[in-house]
C-alpha cells in the first residue's frame, strides 16, 4: 500500500520538476523571441495589431502544445502525411520568419555583402541558399532517411 503511494508521489515531483523546467525553457525561447523582434515584426508587416489578444493566446498555447508533445507522443489517425505535411509549412515559415529577424537584428546582411564584396544580388544569395537548404530537406525525408 505505502510503495504505491511512495511511486505515485514520485511520478507527481518528476511532472511537477519536468513540466516547470519545460515551462521555463519555453518562456526563455518566447522572451528571446520578443527581444529580436519575431512577433512586433510580424504583427506590423500583416497591419494585424488590432489582433493582438489573439497572438499572445495562440503563443502561450504553441509554447503548451510543444510541451506536451516534447513528452507525450500522439499517434497521428488521420491524414497523418497531410498533418506533418502542413506542420511542416509552417514550422519552415517560422523559421525563416525566425532567421531573418535575426539576420535584421545583428544586421549581418551589410557586413557579409561587404566582406564578400558583392554590391548587387544579396536578395539572390539568400534565396539560393534557402533553396538549397528546401532541397536537401525535401531529399533527405523523401528517401527515408529521417525513419
Amino acid at each position: 500500500m505505502f510503495a504505491r503511494a511512495g511511486v505515485f508521489a514520485q511520478s507527481a515531483v518528476l511532472a511537477l520538476v519536468g513540466g516547470g523546467a519545460g515551462g521555463i525553457v519555453a518562456a526563455g525561447v518566447f522572451a528571446f523571441l520578443v527581444i529580436i523582434g519575431v512577433f512586433p515584426r510580424l504583427i506590423g508587416k500583416t497591419r494585424t495589431r488590432a489582433r493582438i489578444r489573439l497572438y499572445e493566446t495562440l503563443i502561450i498555447l504553441g509554447g503548451v502544445w510543444g510541451n506536451v508533445s516534447d513528452i507525450y507522443e500522439f499517434p497521428l489517425l488521420w491524414g497523418g502525411n497531410v498533418l506533418l505535411g502542413t506542420f511542416g509549412l509552417a514550422v519552415g515559415i517560422f523559421v525563416g520568419c525566425l532567421v531573418m529577424s535575426l539576420a535584421e537584428t545583428v544586421k549581418t546582411l551589410p557586413v557579409i555583402s561587404h566582406s564578400i564584396h558583392l554590391a548587387v544580388g544579396l536578395q539572390y544569395l539568400i534565396l539560393a541558399i534557402a533553396a538549397g537548404k528546401l532541397t536537401g530537406a525535401l531529399l533527405y525525408f523523401a528517401r527515408d532517411m529521417g525513419a
